[in-house]
């Protein structure tokens, strides 16, 4: 039983819908590493579901999660640091391994680690009322995960801005550098994670599942695109699909999966 993290599947098994994953450890969700790996666990069980067909990440109405746990950072030691950081880089990485689309949905604070974790989701989702940042360089450290995801996300230069100074933005600048995808009212941030969640429940899970392979191969992604092209043919989807787009057009086919 995970102490930090609840996720909630859908209920009915014959039917694919939007599993929950929430971060609860008040009062600031901060995170140390038992709470990333339940993180990574959880993200590990929805990848595996077959019957989830998204997935949302949220804190609570309060805060997403205010960063890292440096009281437990303060006592390690080099050899210490090594011997975790890889497994935490992983953990907080977690959400790009998830076939299914992901998004995050973000109150009050995403600072540090929290931010990190939300840089892996598919789309982010804020209050108007959010801070975010990555202050990680003021406790002598530098973000473990999130750097090469802010750079693709919003040009290195901007980054190096975010990570050098650690620097808090508001809703409104996060928009404009597009490290945030939506802005909401704070009590309609799950609600709007919800909406953007559910428009993947009668879509193609494989299909969704390559196209998010091709997004995260990287330097790889024209060669990983021909090989996630190719087996799509493969599938009852696919076979399904063309046939259904040729004849009546978009949205006449029903997926199953397979």
């Amino acid at each position: 039983m995970a102490e930090f993290v609840t996720l909630e599947l859908p209920a009915d098994p014959s039917a694919r819908g939007v599993a929950l994953l929430r971060i609860d450890r008040p009062p600031l969700n901060l995170v140390d590493a038992q709470l990333a790996r339940e993180v990574a666990a959880a993200a590990e069980t929805v990848a595996r579901h077959p019957g989830v067909a998204a997935l949302i990440v949220y804190g609570d109405e309060r805060v997403f999660s205010a960063g890292d746990e440096m009281t437990e950072l303060a006592e390690l030691d080099a050899g210490q640091a090594a011997a975790m950081a890889a497994d935490l880089q992983a953990a907080l990485g977690c959400l790009t391994k998830v076939p299914q689309p992901t998004v995050a949905a973000i109150t009050g604070y995403c600072l540090g680690a929290g931010l990190e974790l939300a840089l892996g989701a598919d789309h982010r989702i804020i209050g108007d009322n959010v801070k975010l940042g990555l202050p990680q360089i003021k406790a002598g450290l530098i973000p473990l995960a999130g750097i090469r995801k802010l750079s693709l996300l919003i040009g290195a230069s901007r980054a190096k801005d975010l990570v050098y100074t650690g620097r808090f933005v508001d809703a409104e600048e996060a928009a404009k550098l597009g490290l945030v995808d939506e802005v909401v009212a704070p009590d309609h941030v799950l609600d709007a994670a919800r909406r953007w969640a559910e428009q993947f429940v009668t879509a193609a899970p494989r299909a969704l599942a390559a196209a998010k392979a091709v997004f995260e191969a990287g330097p790889h992604a024209h060669s990983t695109a021909v090989t996630e092209w190719s087996a799509l043919f493969d599938t009852d989807d696919t076979r399904t699909g063309t046939r259904a787009f040729a004849a009546d057009g978009p949205n006449s086919a029903v997926f199953t999966g397979r």
